[in-house]
């Protein structure tokens, strides 16, 4: 299995075709389907024998522990200049009503907490976990553009949220001169294409990198929920969000999928992955790994291509789905 490598968007930074999400990896007294360090430490050294060098992770995940697990790991398995790491700012990281949002007094303290769980002296690719309604999106982006001037972080990026939203980001960035987003990490997959409406072509128009979360439809796609089953997963059971993909188009994918996957010689993972992985504008979905084979089959999907007959197969069945995963 062999790497591919991708300019993120616009810039000239080159990462991996397949980035590792590491929400999984902190601790369980967060969520129970979290794994400890002990058994997070493999897989990021996994990741980076297989050629991933791109590594996403959030302030909020397991409330900071997630950072010090892979910032440990990254210091102990490779060396600094080789991997690119994104981490993101937004989430509540306790009760108080200042540390969380995307004010200036709250994005100047994550970031020097994030840099020092994590033991860098910068971070690759700073993201907006979600849009914050309650601050001014002038005050985010002169910070963000603060924080990059300082050297704390190379570039910038988002997350969930209306094309609108992302539209006037960039325009007032562009406006006043301040750090343009060069990423947007946005739920879609082959059951919720939702995106392909207005944000896909707005970031493929402005040369942003599209590094998709959730492109397995939380295993979904993988068939792990048959009609009329309760999810699989521990993880499944207590996500809100796996609930969403239940319409009968849903599960036609899903058998379409599972035949695809037949024909080529590979898994439904491999087939989903692969579909994402061709679509135009996406520079790196993210995976997340829980089991050993759920990273080395997302490397392996990128040696499958899907003939155009292939793609319409898997999208025909495809129904509306109301908006999710911006809150």
């Amino acid at each position: 299995m062999s790497m591919q490598y991708i300019r993120l968007g616009n810039t000239g930074l080159q990462v991996s075709r397949i980035c590792l999400g590491t929400m999984t990896y902190g601790t369980p007294a967060w969520r129970e389907w979290v794994l400890d360090e002990e058994a997070s430490r493999p897989f990021i050294k996994r990741a980076l024998e297989l050629g991933i060098n791109f590594f996403d992770t959030a302030d909020m995940y397991s409330l900071g522990v997630s950072e010090e697990v892979v910032g440990r790991a990254l210091r102990d398995f490779a060396q600094r200049d080789d991997v690119v790491i994104a981490t993101k700012v937004y989430q509540p990281m306790s009760d108080k009503p200042n540390d969380r949002g995307l004010s200036r007094k709250h994005m100047m303290k994550a970031i020097d907490n994030s840099l020092k769980r994590l033991g860098v002296e910068y971070v690759d690719l700073y993201q907006i976990h979600r849009w914050d309604y309650e601050t001014p999106i002038e005050e985010t982006l002169e910070t963000l553009n603060d924080i990059v001037r300082a050297g704390k972080a190379r570039y910038i990026g988002a997350s969930s949220m209306y094309a609108w939203q992302f539209a006037k980001a960039l325009y007032l960035a562009d406006r006043y001169g301040w750090t343009r987003f060069v990423s947007m990490q946005n739920h879609y997959n082959l059951v919720y294409r939702e995106e392909e409406r207005e944000m896909v072509p707005l970031c493929r128009a402005e040369g942003i990198g599209i590094i998709p979360w959730s492109p397995l439809a939380r295993g979904f796609l993988t068939g792990n929920r048959p009609r009329g089953s309760e999810a699989a997963s521990l993880r499944g059971q207590t996500d809100t969000l796996s609930h969403a993909y239940y319409q009968e188009g849903d599960y036609v994918i899903v058998d379409r999928v599972a035949e695809l996957a037949q024909r080529h010689g590979a898994t439904a993972a491999q087939i989903a992955t692969a579909w994402m992985l061709q679509q135009p504008g996406v520079t790196a979905p993210i995976i997340g790994a829980s089991k050993m084979p759920h990273l080395e089959q997302a490397v392996a999907a990128l040696n499958i291509t899907l003939s155009a007959e292939d793609r319409a197969y898997l999208e025909e069945p495809y129904q509306l789905h109301r908006v999710l995963g911006h809150s």
